[in-house]
Formats: structure tokens, C-alpha cells, sequence
């Protein structure tokens, strides 16, 4: 009977030391819930930037208004018959 209860007690402490140290453990399983909640905020926020970029997509396509207000500010464009007219500050020097 002693033999018995030292080989359940040894089984015992065999396995605890696998759920607590070895390979698959509650460390591991911790870490790995981590990682998941740290990949979710990421993939949240790429969520709200692909909402934002759809959005202007969606803009573009329909709007003309749009498509213009862009060719202007980004590629400095102006319609025909339009003077285009750049104010520069002038800095002194003190």
C-alpha cells in the first residue's frame, strides 16, 4: 500500500511540474493570452485606418469635388483660366 500512495504521490508531483514549468504550461498559457490582447489592439487600430482609407475611397470615386480639392492640395494643380497666386513670408534676420 506505501508503494502505491509514493507512486500516486510521485504522479502527482509530476504532473503539477508540467502544469506549472514544463512544456504547454499556465506560464505558456499566459503569455500566449498576451500576445492574442496585444494582437487585437493592433489589428484594431489597422481596422480604423482601413475604415479611414475606404471611406476616402469611397469619397473619390463619387465626388469630383474630391478629386479636385486632392489634384489641388497635393499636386498643386489649377483649373484653366485660374491665377494661382503664392504668398511668401519674408523672415529678417534680427
Amino acid at each position: 500500500m506505501r508503494l502505491l500512495t509514493l507512486c500516486l504521490i510521485g504522479l502527482m508531483f509530476a504532473l503539477q511540474y508540467r502544469l506549472w514549468m514544463g512544456e504547454h504550461s499556465i506560464a505558456d498559457y499566459r503569455q500566449l493570452q498576451e500576445d492574442i490582447a496585444r494582437q487585437e489592439a493592433s489589428n484594431e487600430q489597422l481596422a480604423q485606418r482601413n475604415q479611414l482609407l475606404q471611406a476616402d475611397i469611397n469619397d473619390l470615386r463619387s465626388a469630383q469635388e474630391a478629386v479636385e480639392e486632392r489634384a489641388r492640395n497635393e499636386l498643386g494643380l489649377i483649373k484653366e483660366n485660374e491665377t494661382f497666386f503664392r504668398l511668401v513670408r519674408i523672415q529678417t534676420e534680427n
